[in-house]
């Protein structure tokens, strides 16, 4: 691959096709377009209102892709369709249906798309090997999946099969937030976005880095959405918590130095000073190239964005495509 690609690690699809394929199973997934702009999206039931065309229409991806920069888009399934809540053989259906789906597409257009696989995590060693057949099979870089699973945090003990089975494989692994902690208090707003997601995300970080799964797959790549929520601003905070308080030293047994240097971020901020801090606080090496394609809270200009940033044309370089080239160079042969 030419290191001259601009690779956005974090964008979703669902195509009509899927659907009716998740439909066919057992789920009801339907996509109803309003216009030629948004859809509405009903998963079994719960509806979304404002999916965008390029969400499901290949031909208008592309061609927003070739309008803002992207070369290469790391396909994700979207959040809705992670239907982990299903019955476990069901479940798993529908994460092989989406990830043989994704793999049609990166078939088709290998130039423009890799891809992540969506995991039925409520069943970790199913998951486990799901991940394993995709990788292998299919070539998938890794797997995206919620901050918790039916509200169970990520350092639960049910889930060490995947962290095991991810970091043999060198798998880039994306913790995308969802059924996020507080939602009773963020109805109006539209805070359950706004705060919810990256709240839930920090969650996620802070559990796996306190129940100590970091420690123990010290090589497990674990990339955190939306610029990783709070974790870059408060992980500082978390070092002095180990300091002070007997609860933080419970499975980690060294004092903890640069936590939030241990995970990796895409560039979903919306703000170019708060990138830049956020770079400074992790390391240029920690942050990928993210848009968040489809969505209305996408940053749809994130190659133009990162090119602006007051950085060298060394570090934008390996925002755009070098370091997720390293993580491809880590995957398991």
């Amino acid at each position: 691959m030419s290191k001259a690609r601009t690779i956005d690690t974090h964008t979703h699809i669902l195509t009509l096709e899927t659907a009716a394929l998740l439909t066919k199973a057992g789920a009801k997934v339907t996509i109803t377009p309003d216009d030629a702009e948004l859809s509405t999206l009903d998963v079994n039931g719960v509806v979304y209102k404002a999916l965008p065309t390029g969400g499901y229409d290949i031909p208008r991806r592309l061609k927003d892709m070739d309008a803002t920069g992207v070369d290469v888009h790391v396909l994700s399934a979207t959040p809705q369709t992670y239907l982990y809540n299903l019955e476990p053989e069901l479940s798993a259906t529908m994460a092989r249906i989406q990830n043989d789906q994704m793999a049609k597409h990166v078939a088709a257009h290998p130039d423009r798309f890799m891809a992540i696989a969506t995991l039925p995590l409520a069943q970790p060693a199913r998951a486990a090997d799901e991940l394993k057949r995709v990788m292998t099979k299919h070539g998938f870089k890794g797997a995206m999946f919620a901050s918790n699973i039916k509200g169970i945090n990520l350092d639960d003990p049910m889930f060490e099969p995947l962290w095991a089975e991810a970091e043999k494989l060198g798998a880039f692994m994306f913790v995308h937030p969802n059924n996020v902690a507080g939602a009773d208090r963020l109805k109006s707003y539209y805070l359950g976005n706004l705060i919810g997601n990256p709240l839930d995300t920090t969650i996620a970080a802070a559990s796996l880095f306190f129940g100590g799964v970091m420690d123990r797959y010290p090589k497990l790549k674990v990339m955190l959405a939306h610029g990783g929520g709070f974790t870059p601003y408060q992980a500082p905070r978390w070092e002095h918590g180990w300091k002070v308080r007997e609860e933080a030293k419970k499975n980690i047994k060294t004092q903890p130095k640069n936590i939030a240097g241990r995970f990796l971020y895409d560039t979903i901020l919306h703000s170019d000073k708060t990138l830049e801090a956020m770079i400074g606080l992790v390391g240029v090496d920690k942050v990928m190239l993210g848009s968040d394609y489809p969505y209305d809270m996408a940053m749809l200009d994130c190659v133009s964005h990162v090119r602006g940033l007051k950085i060298s044309d060394a570090d934008k370089a390996a925002i755009l495509y070098g370091n997720f080239e390293k993580v491809l160079a880590g995957i398991a042969k």
